[in-house]
């Protein structure tokens, strides 16, 4: 692993913790993930394999990211204050994010080491996965489908409230529209 690969690792999870004390969902809330996700996708994906088991391997790490986005958006706190949607990330929330990033950092950096590489050739060769770059779509695709889940679960809860909350303070009217 590279200097560089640290650095993002390591910024992603200082991403989350940042999360844990509540703030405002904006704009950068959302891009910034995404933005880091993105950087790292078009550093790594250089080609998608297709042959032999590849993309099977790329769909069940994709599906393990939904599930930890999935929690991840539903075990984060929103709600709605003076108008704006604001969110918390919750000790569950963190651990899901932590134990799914410490997976994805603990692969590439047993995949590196001679020992973990002879493991993970034989594992490949047996289960008809034809490539290195296999592995490191299947890693980039989870860490993707984990932070957009995660991120339209917030967002989409963060709408709902904001609707119910305007809706709330909105004056009731009849039909005709006048005021009750």
């Amino acid at each position: 692993m590279t200097t560089t690969d640290w650095i993002i690792d390591i910024a992603l999870v200082l991403i989350v913790f940042r999360q844990m004390r509540e703030e405002r969902l904006t704009a950068r809330t959302i891009l910034l993930p995404l933005g880091i996700i993105g950087w790292a996708a078009g550093n790594y994906l250089h080609h998608i394999p297709t042959a032999g088991n590849d993309l099977p391997l790329a769909a069940a790490f994709a599906g393990a990211g939904v599930v930890f986005g999935l929690f991840g958006g539903l075990l984060t706190r929103v709600r709605v204050a003076d108008g704006h949607v604001r969110i918390r990330a919750s000790v569950g929330a963190a651990a899901l994010w932590v134990i799914s990033m410490g997976f994805r950092l603990g692969f590439a950096v047993w995949s590196s080491h001679p020992s973990g590489a002879s493991r993970i050739a034989h594992f490949s060769a047996a289960h008809s996965i034809t490539s290195a770059q296999a592995w490191v779509v299947a890693l980039i695709l989870m860490a993707f489908a984990e932070v957009v889940l995660r991120l339209a679960t917030i967002v989409v809860r963060g709408q709902l409230q904001l609707s119910r909350s305007q809706a709330a303070t909105a004056t009731p009217t009849t039909r005709d529209g006048a005021y009750v």
